[in-house]
């Protein structure tokens, strides 16, 4: 049953001591798969050197780079005949990494998706449309039988064909959708081209947003757009895919749901522990699955834990927006900086649309930045607050980024739009 008040809302001693327990019969099962077999036999692992839920720092980590070592099923832990479904990552760059489910865990990550959806407000009343691709991505299926567990009538729409979304929106009338927020911002943009105001022309209430890292800025626009509640949804396909955490009515932080992962927070350099409410990064362990249980494993996505108590009553632990992911941190002039602190700026002036390019490439010897921004529909095309904007908006991203960044305001539609997850960052520089 996906919603279980006496789980969502159990004290911490008890909801670590069930941690503990799962987390024994995690290392139980992973020693099953030859991986870990052969990890705990090197190095004297053992379900009875779990006492608490802190020992899991005893146990080593595991990164994709593992995965893709034992391609394809050389974490799976159960013969295969058990297993009814695979996803898996697309590959260009070497093997892919491959995760296994059987029944249980497909049964499980239904219920751990419709409890999210629960959280926010949906029930069986609400129709519930998904704009993500379905087959190897998550993102679909995840979503898809998350909604039917909870019992919501069911619009599978999958990726693209705006026009299509519009009409399934308005024809069934869809409540709900899932959507990545930069497909979101296009949506709404194309709804408003063809007449059609979405807080009074359809009956879209929520929408459940992940996939991209994106700014409390995007949302914010988002919401006021569609005429709708936005909330953040964090998952991958090695904990299964969505579902992970999720924030609650109180939008302050997404609840990691402890009771099918452990989660920790680690300075991604030292992978040492860090305090609560400073970033590092998240590493999840497995302690509800079957076929491929993965243990410390390292997200690479970048967040800190929020102390205090939220006021939903819900005592799993949140975990604030993601700030990106320690494997997309851009190196330039010295500076480290994320995507995300970019779009921040951006997405402050309404004068600036949603879509945006960030382009580095080396000139005479030299790593330039290019930041190309889209227009919005309420700018004037007045030449002086034209470069009052750009002077204001480059003044912010120097404070920011602590360098000038060459910034170029575009015509709305200059910039090559997709449908699918947008490519934000184009590093075109050359190894001199």
């Amino acid at each position: 049953m996906y919603w279980q008040k006496e789980l969502e809302t159990m004290q911490r001693p008890e909801l670590e001591k069930l941690q503990a327990e799962r987390l024994r019969e995690t290392i139980k099962q992973a020693s099953h798969s030859p991986y870990y077999k052969k990890l705990f036999a090197e190095k004297g692992i053992s379900p009875d050197m779990i006492k608490s839920v802190d020992d899991v720092r005893k146990l080593p980590f595991t990164t994709k780079e593992d995965l893709r070592n034992n391609y394809p099923f050389g974490m799976v832990a159960v013969p295969l005949e058990k297993c009814v479904r695979l996803h898996s990552s697309s590959g260009t760059t070497g093997n892919p990494t491959v995760i296994v489910h059987s029944q249980k865990d497909l049964d499980q990550w239904a219920n751990q998706v419709a409890r999210c959806m629960y959280m926010v407000g949906l029930r069986d009343t609400d129709v519930f449309q998904n704009t993500s691709g379905y087959g190897m991505f998550t993102g679909g299926l995840g979503f898809q039988y998350g909604a039917e567990r909870l019992g919501a009538l069911t619009v599978p729409a999958a990726a693209g064909n705006s026009k299509r979304q519009i009409k399934f929106i308005k024809d069934f009338g869809t409540t709900c959708l899932h959507i990545i927020p930069s497909y979101a911002s296009r949506l709404a943009e194309v709804m408003y081209e063809e007449g059609i105001d979405p807080a009074k022309d359809t009956k879209l209430h929520t929408i459940c947003m992940g996939a991209e890292p994106h700014s409390e800025e995007q949302r914010r626009r988002i919401e006021k757009m569609l005429g709708v509640k936005a909330y953040n949804c964090f998952g991958m396909s090695e904990m299964n895919g969505p579902g992970v955490a999720f924030e609650c009515p109180e939008q302050n932080g997404l609840h990691i749901w402890e009771d099918y992962v452990i989660a920790e927070i680690v300075n991604p350099e030292t992978l040492e522990p860090v305090p609560d409410g400073e970033i590092g990064e998240l590493v999840l362990t497995t302690i509800n699955r079957e076929a491929m249980p993965l243990i410390r494993y390292r997200t690479r996505d970048l967040t800190r834990f929020l102390p205090g108590e939220c006021p939903c009553g819900r005592t799993h632990r949140r975990v604030a927006r993601f700030q990106g992911r320690s494997d997309d941190m851009i190196i330039l002039k010295g500076v480290n900086f994320f995507p995300i602190q970019i779009e921040k700026i951006l997405m402050g002036h309404k004068e600036l649309g949603g879509n945006y390019l960030i382009t580095i490439e080396t000139v005479d010897n030299n790593d330039e930045i290019l930041i190309e921004v889209e227009l919005s529909d309420l700018f004037t095309d007045d030449y002086a607050e034209l470069q009052k904007l750009s002077r204001d908006v480059t003044r912010e991203l120097k404070d920011e980024l602590l360098f000038t960044p060459r910034l170029k305001l575009v015509a709305k539609g200059s910039l090559q739009v997709s449908e699918g997850k947008a490519v934000r960052v184009k590093d075109l520089r050359k190894l001199i």
